[in-house]
């Protein structure tokens, strides 16, 4: 009699956890639920005649376009390349990034030296400084990966520069109480107390650097996701289009994720941000 008792209020426990599962799934199903129905309309409208398959490509053939690119290696082959010229670009961005703004937020006479010139820089449209670039590097994988790095130099020099403006001073001052010297106050106090900050800038970097790339592939390039795309508009092919705008999306939300991982994970240490764990 008692083990049916245990088992009735096991039965009766487990009910409710499973209508709470329920729907915590029904709520992220309905997340992709209009993407789907888009997705369906699109496919529709191509197959009915509404939208001309010579102008847009109906999902059908953005599929197969790209099972296709996949399985004679013209995808992978311009996606590495691509990749490479992004990485490439981001490593250089991150380091005169930060360099830059520890030399302007640690110092009034060096913000007054940097932070002028790369406001003005930032200004720049980057389709004007493609004819610069040609003629200072030459037409080159350089140019490329150096109007990458351009663009993702500014999100994580604004953000650390702010970061490292907003340390408590009492951590300074309790820094040189115990006799750090410059170069572990630094470590240990200004780059983890802006640390969230530089996280930040980074995620912002990540996705400007596929749109630099955006610009810098279509300009004298004989490889990559974006001559793959140039190449493919000489010949109005839409849904070779389509299909590197899906790369490149995808590779956008894939790049921002990892930079939330990293988050996740070097700020663990953060009340706020372990609070943030536990309830989601």
């Amino acid at each position: 009699m008692s083990d049916t008792l245990i088992g009735f209020g096991a039965r009766q426990r487990t009910r409710p956890a499973l209508r709470v599962s329920g729907r915590a799934v029904a709520v992220r199903l309905r997340r992709f639920l209009s993407p789907v129905l888009l997705v369906v309309a699109w496919q529709i409208a191509c197959s009915s005649g509404v939208l001309s398959t010579r102008l847009v490509a109906s999902p059908a053939q953005i599929v197969t376009t790209g099972w296709s690119l996949l399985h004679d290696g013209t995808l992978p082959t311009n996606l590495s390349v691509s990749l490479i010229r992004a990485v490439s670009g981001l490593a250089i961005a991150l380091v005169v990034g930060v360099s830059l703004a520890l030399m302007s937020g640690l110092s009034r006479v060096g913000e007054d030296l940097i932070d002028a010139p790369l406001q003005i820089l930032r200004t720049l449209p980057a389709l004007a400084l493609v004819p610069l670039f040609i003629l200072w590097f030459g037409i080159g994988e350089t140019p490329k990966v150096l109007l990458v790095a351009l663009g993702a130099t500014f999100p994580i020099y604004l953000n650390l520069h702010k970061g490292i403006r907003a340390i408590d001073p009492k951590l300074l001052e309790m820094a040189r109480t115990l006799g750090l010297s410059r170069g572990r106050t630094i470590r240990e106090v200004i780059l983890p107390g802006a640390l969230p900050d530089l996280l930040v800038g980074l995620r912002f970097a990540v996705g400007i650097s596929w749109l630099m790339l955006v610009v810098a592939e279509q300009v004298n390039a004989d490889s990559g996701i974006g001559h793959m795309m140039m190449d493919a508009e000489d010949f109005l092919r839409t849904d070779i289009i389509l299909v590197g705008l899906f790369i490149y999306g995808l590779l956008g939300l894939a790049s921002d994720q990892i930079v939330r991982f990293l988050e996740t994970n070097l700020l663990a240490w953060r009340p706020s941000y372990r609070a943030v764990g536990r309830t989601s």
